[in-house]
């Protein structure tokens, strides 16, 4: 690849990032725009800010670079990805707008009217954003060296700067914008190629690909269709469907909305909008496994990145791979953005007061661990590593929130055992599971842990909490009802967002 598109493609989304985020300082103003942009955004436009921040570099690059290498299981992913939604639509999405939190923490206060609660949910929070962020850096070292020959740690380098000055300069408010936009460039960069790449390998136009070539089969017999095994398949998909429900960037998004009904009508946006975009990333990794058996080998999750221009060539070629790669760089960009919002909101609630200064100081210190681990450590499969982190998610947020929000029994101590059960074995089996060769008959197990660490931490929240009855929350009958009796229609709506 030419490294003027790839230089060209990542100075354009940096300039047009900054710009918007620059707007967003013009009309943040208020302690509240910072962490939720005084909660006036609306359906569509908070829809598209969480497909912008959600569509991570696992969705972005990771899914075709498992479908190249692991072919129909890999379908698993975006299936996954996107039914989480419905989880959140029906469970969390509403009455999580209504608790009246900033951040998580806050939730866990408010229903548990615990401190201890609070602190062990902000570290559990803390812990999830910079596992996430870690993967979005190692993406963004891939497409620099992939696109420019640059070294890795310059895309990281790069990604951490351009952060850090959209969050602190507008918040909340800002980055709404910026992953909005984000969220319509990844789609339009994945679909345009595709249209081509399509149009090329069915051969309803010429070109260098000319068609699929004589005896080419996409899924081979040779290849295990459906290889992996039953558990590894259910245990991914808890991993997937509970773990979006405690992922913090995505729910502080909806303390954003107007209203619990606003919350609702987001969800159901997002559906559609993640539903669309993860159409082209498997039509990437199918075509990709016949036209790019050699550079997909070495590298799968180069595969978007590399198969526009080898198919289609010449100028065409260069624009749709600018194309390609300027969308690769909004996903890290907005993935990382959400998160370190979500974080800086976590840290200067619980350690600096909460202000707006505290709020950006702590958008720094935020992305300061995982660009240290970025820098040390080599990236994996991304969607393989992001999954482990919605293992870790489904193990410890996720039932906070599904027993804090709709069982009156939760305990703060029934909610600490619960988090800190999940997060311990969870974190115990992503580290064995390191260390163990296929092989071994606890790989799939460590590999893979949702299946029993989430009914563990389940499990451990309802005993411990029905064993201490005497600790419910003085307050959790009105929390409760707070949750889940609907507001009142707003009678004016404010035109912002």
């Amino acid at each position: 690849m030419n490294p003027a598109i790839g230089y060209t493609a990542l100075i354009s989304v940096s300039v047009i990032t900054a710009l918007i985020g620059f707007y967003g300082l013009r009309i943040s103003r208020t302690t509240s725009d910072f962490y939720v942009a005084s909660r006036t955004v609306r359906p569509w436009w908070n829809a598209s800010a969480i497909g912008g921040e959600y569509l991570s570099a696992a969705s972005f690059l990771g899914i075709a670079g498992l479908i190249v290498v692991s072919g129909i299981d890999a379908l698993w992913f975006p299936i996954g990805y996107t039914a989480g939604y419905l989880m959140l639509l029906f469970f969390v999405a509403a009455p999580l707008r209504r608790s009246g939190a900033y951040t998580i923490p806050d939730f866990a206060q408010a229903r548990l009217n615990s401190t201890r609660a609070r602190y062990v949910t902000s570290l559990l929070v803390v812990a999830v954003g910079w596992f996430y962020i870690v993967p979005q850096l190692h993406g963004a070292a891939l497409t620099i060296r992939t696109t420019t020959g640059l070294p890795s740690w310059v895309g990281a380098g790069a990604v951490v700067v351009i952060v850090c000055l959209t969050v602190i300069t507008g918040g909340m408010r800002s980055i709404t914008f910026v992953q909005a936009f984000q969220y319509w460039l990844k789609l339009t960069a994945l679909a345009v190629p595709a249209i081509f790449i399509l149009l090329l390998v069915t051969g309803a136009a010429g070109g260098p690909a000319g068609g699929v070539p004589a005896g080419a089969e996409f899924f081979p017999a040779s290849d295990p269709l459906g290889g992996d095994s039953t558990y590894r398949v259910a245990s991914l998909m808890i991993a997937l469907l509970f773990g979006t429900l405690g992922l913090p960037h995505v729910l502080v998004r909806f303390y954003t909305n107007p209203d619990g009904a606003a919350a609702r009508r987001t969800t159901l946006i997002v559906l559609g909008l993640l539903s669309l975009f993860y159409l082209f990333p498997t039509v990437y990794g199918v075509v990709g496994r016949v036209f790019l058996p050699g550079g997909a080998a070495r590298s799968p999750d180069a595969t978007v990145l590399l198969l526009p221009g080898t198919l289609v060539g010449g100028l065409g070629g260069d624009i749709l791979s600018a194309l390609v790669v300027a969308g690769a760089f909004a996903a890290f960009l907005s993935t990382t953005s959400g998160l370190v919002v979500s974080l800086a909101g976590v840290i200067s609630q619980d350690l600096l007061g909460g202000s707006v200064r505290g709020f950006r100081i702590a958008a720094v210190a935020a992305v300061i661990v995982p660009l240290g681990v970025a820098l040390l450590t080599d990236s994996l499969g991304l969607a393989g590593s992001v999954g482990l982190v919605f293992a870790f998610t489904a193990s410890t947020v996720c039932p906070l929130l599904l027993l804090g929000i709709w069982w009156r029994g939760l305990t703060d101590a029934g909610a600490i055992a619960g988090m800190l059960t999940g997060g311990v074995l969870c974190g115990a089996a992503i580290i064995l599971g390191a260390r163990v060769g296929v092989e071994s008959p606890w790989h799939d197990l460590l590999t893979q842990p949702a299946a029993w660490t989430v009914p563990a931490a389940f499990l451990s929240m309802v005993l411990v909490s029905l064993a201490t009855p005497q600790r419910r929350s003085v307050t959790m009958a009105r929390f409760m009802t707070k949750l889940h009796v609907p507001e009142r229609p707003l009678s004016s709506p404010n035109p912002r967002g």
